[in-house]
């Protein structure tokens, strides 16, 4: 999923920011309220993360904004106030779910996996188009009775095309989608990556399946 994960520690940013990109997520981790509210109205998320006490924008304040502007996506909320006063302010702003500070990481996930499931884009722990299928869980790809290992980013790459199954994705939208905010990736990064990811096609006899088309994008399509 792609998540934004605001918290103005850096120390508790970090390490949870490092636990969803390591299990395949893309994480835009930001230190302020501020920034979050102009990404909430230039990005497409799947599930927002937020500490509750921030800096002049605070993640209710977040929460609030980002429903107002007809957004769906699950909302879970970091937060050190767990009296029900304090929940039912954060639920009226449009949260979906708690975690009280200090977050233990595996609990986090287990959280995140469940929220997940809410998401417009969730369908279910495997992603599939015809005979093909993408493993959300073990990051494996599956034609027939071959299965093969991607990378992460290779898994990422899988997942955005299968989610957008003959739709011709520009590299803009590719480089939106798989690298979070403030980083930049190299300039033949999206090309490398698609190279990787044709060969792991080849692998399990989907060769074809994937479409430069040139001048736009790239497209992943049915050939079977």
């Amino acid at each position: 999923m792609l998540i934004l994960l605001v918290e103005d520690d850096p120390a508790q940013l970090e390490p949870l920011q490092v636990a969803l990109t390591q299990i395949g997520h893309i994480v835009d981790a930001v230190l302020d309220g501020e920034t979050a509210i102009w990404l909430i109205k230039e990005k497409d998320y799947d599930l927002l993360i937020l500490d509750w006490m921030l800096p002049k924008v605070s993640g209710v304040d977040i929460c609030r904004q980002y429903r107002n502007l007809g957004n769906a996506a699950p909302v879970l909320m970091l937060t050190a106030k767990d009296t029900t006063t304090d929940k039912v302010k954060g639920l009226d702003a449009g949260a979906d779910d708690y975690l009280v500070k200090p977050v233990d990481v595996l609990e986090l996930l287990a959280r995140v996996r469940a929220l997940g499931r809410r998401s417009p884009l969730w369908q279910g722990d495997t992603l599939s188009l015809a005979d093909l299928k993408l493993n959300l869980t073990s990051l494996s790809l599956e034609r027939g009775k071959v299965q093969i290992q991607l990378s992460v980013r290779e898994f990422q790459l899988m997942e955005y095309l299968m989610r957008h199954p003959q739709q011709v994705l520009s590299r803009d939208q590719i480089e939106q989608a798989l690298w979070s905010w403030g980083s930049e990736p190299e300039s033949n990064a999206v090309t490398t990556l698609v190279r990787r990811l044709r060969q792991r096609l080849t692998a399990v006899g989907a060769k074809d399946w994937l479409e430069t088309v040139y001048g736009i994008g790239y497209r992943l399509k049915n050939e079977g």
